[in-house]
């Protein structure tokens, strides 16, 4: 299995999972756009186990309420591709797993489904992790383009996995929305 991730995935993959090892702190991923693939990548190296607790695949609106409590006004008023909606997808795994550290993905992989305002590529990534004071957030914004959906899906995961190693890398005392 590890061998179907290419070679920076990889090394990513190892790399988060190393981190979040060293800060004692469990894994959870809340995709959708991705489809799960995230969870796929840290499940598919050796060891993965000791690190990683649990993935959400919630593509629809109502899997994002259901499974990780996103309100449906949240999704209403901002679009389920959205930085709030993102950081409340991270929130929602945060709380509904045994994870100490989250990221979420949610975005347009095409080829339809994009707008003026939210165009295929458009995907927004957020990273929960619980610390002394609460939870400490980050956010990322992506615009990949037409470049395909299976590389617009391809990149999201790797950029997930930059995320992660940064929130286990160190802790916030706020949310950062950079």
């Amino acid at each position: 299995m590890a061998e179907e991730l290419s070679g920076r995935a990889y090394a990513l993959v190892a790399e988060a999972l190393a981190k979040a090892r060293e800060n004692r702190l469990f894994i959870a991923t809340a995709e959708s756009c991705t489809g799960g693939l995230v969870a796929g990548a840290l499940t598919a190296v050796p060891g993965s186990s000791s690190a990683f607790d649990r993935g959400f695949v919630t593509y629809s609106n109502e899997a994002k309420a259901d499974m990780l409590g996103v309100d449906p006004a949240l999704i209403a008023s901002h679009g389920a591709v959205s930085k709030e909606v993102a950081f409340a997808m991270a929130k929602g795994a945060l709380t509904r797993s045994n994870a100490g550290i989250t990221v979420s993905i949610t975005g347009v992989a095409g080829p339809d489904g994009g707008s003026a305002e939210k165009p295929v590529g458009l995907v927004h990534f957020a990273a929960a992790r619980t610390t002394g004071s609460g939870v400490s957030l980050l956010h990322r914004e992506e615009r990949f383009g037409g470049i395909g959906r299976a590389e617009i899906r391809a990149r999201s995961v790797e950029t997930a996995l930059v995320l992660l190693i940064e929130a286990a890398s160190r802790e916030h005392s706020q949310d950062d929305e950079g």
